[in-house]
């Protein structure tokens, strides 16, 4: 029976297999093989400065440098033992194909080599590849909204005006301009704040990627906010018109009022801007002068014009007429003499019984003027200052006649009286 059982080697081997199934079973049953699924997995990539290094850039596409699932296969003891950051996902830039890709080699940081498998929902980083370009830009600035009424934005400063931009040649080529905002909305004081630098293209299109890198993302921006004010304009002549022409002081403006802006301790102390006479000349003329002025040229400092359609040129028009004669009679006993000297009196040798007086003036002040309000006397005072006498004496004299005459109208003609001047007996 003994030697029977020694050879039975067939019963033997049958005894191991059973054992063996039995431990696998056993094994199973206390430790089974199960699946773990992480989400979102980075991939990183290694050595990008074998692209880098050659004057290129690279840009990922399709998101593939995220891996939606990685699911992994592997005892449960082992699976309870791993969590998110223990998945480790490489594309190695060594591996790239002639068709930009590279292969994702996934592992995990530790009992990796106890896993019964690891796949990830995408195998390959896709990636786009071209030559770097470098571009600097002037930044220009922008403000959105409105400030409150009675104000105006001024000037917009930042403390840098340059950016250099720098990737895909595709990508920087399309870039046209770099601008700041800054949003105004209710101010009346100055802004000063820090605003991101954003890149549009040919039509005004946002062009926002990663792969565009910025020397600088934002930038001091200032932003001036000034005063309104409406003003008016006011006229001054200069030069004389031709003979035998007098200006009438009409002057007609196609602007009479404009709007100004500035700091508010400027603008409330201004009422008007005066145009100075040099702007005006009407030197020889003997028609209406037609003159274009840039009101700009006069405003205070630290004022500025403030409309968005007008320019600051005015066209001023004065008007220029031809003067007429009107001869006036005077008598004689209407002449007054006056500041004759203490102890002195005079005498007008009455050669005409009437004076016959020419003025000269516009047509218009002519009619207007009041012949009897006209007042002629002899000053005999203003006389001895104008001849340079400090005392009188008696004797005869030819004396001018002064005239109460409006500064509009004037004499053809000086008009003179024989005057006898004695000494007053006691």
């Amino acid at each position: 029976m003994k030697n029977r059982l020694s050879r039975n080697w067939g019963l033997k081997i049958g005894s191991f297999l059973f054992a063996a199934i039995l431990w696998l079973i056993v094994t199973n049953v206390n430790d089974p093989v199960g699946t773990f699924k992480v989400y979102n997995v980075p991939v990183k990539i290694q050595n990008a400065d074998l692209i880098t290094n050659n004057g290129q850039v690279y840009e990922v596409l399709d998101n593939t440098d995220v891996i939606d699932t990685v699911t992994i296969s592997a005892k449960r003891s082992i699976i309870d033992s791993l969590d998110e950051s223990n998945v480790v996902a490489v594309a190695d830039m060594n591996d790239l194909t002639s068709l930009n890709t590279i292969s994702i080699r996934l592992s995990t940081n530790k009992y990796n080599d106890k896993l019964e498998s690891i796949e990830g929902s995408i195998d390959s980083v896709k990636l786009n590849i071209e030559d770097k370009r470098t571009k600097t830009l002037q930044l220009k600035t922008d403000t959105v909204g409105e400030v409150k009424d009675g104000y105006m934005v001024g000037e917009i400063s930042t403390e840098q005006n340059l950016v250099e931009i720098s990737g895909p040649e595709s990508l920087v080529s399309q870039v046209k301009k770099a601008v700041v905002s800054v949003d105004v909305s209710g101010f009346t004081n100055n802004i000063g704040t820090d605003s991101v630098i954003r890149l549009y293209d040919e039509n005004d299109k946002l062009i926002a990627s990663n792969s565009i890198v910025k020397n600088i993302s934002k930038v001091r921006v200032n932003v001036e906010i000034l005063k309104l004010k409406t003003v008016s304009l006011n006229w001054n002549l200069s030069g004389t018109a031709s003979s035998g022409y007098e200006p009438t002081g009409e002057i007609t403006a196609t602007r009479s009022t404009i709007v100004i802006a500035g700091k508010a301790k400027v603008i409330d102390n201004i009422s008007s801007i005066d145009i100075p006479d040099t702007a005006l000349d009407i030197t020889g003329a003997s028609e209406n002068v037609e003159i274009i002025v840039d009101v700009e040229d006069y405003l205070p400092d630290g004022v500025i014009l403030a409309e968005e359609d007008f320019n600051g040129k005015v066209m001023v028009t004065v008007s220029v007429e031809p003067t007429i004669e009107k001869t006036v009679t005077l008598k004689t006993e209407d002449i007054q003499i006056v500041n004759m000297p203490e102890g002195f009196e005079g005498k007008i040798l009455e050669n005409e019984d009437n004076y016959e007086i020419v003025l000269v003036g516009l047509e218009a002040n002519l009619n207007e003027l009041d012949l009897k309000a006209i007042q002629a006397t002899v000053d005999i005072a203003a006389w001895m200052q104008q001849e340079g006498m400090e005392e009188l004496s008696e004797d005869y004299y030819t004396i001018g006649l002064t005239f109460n005459l409006d500064e509009n109208i004037s004499l053809k003609e000086d008009v003179s009286v024989r005057l006898h001047i004695t000494e007053k007996e006691e």
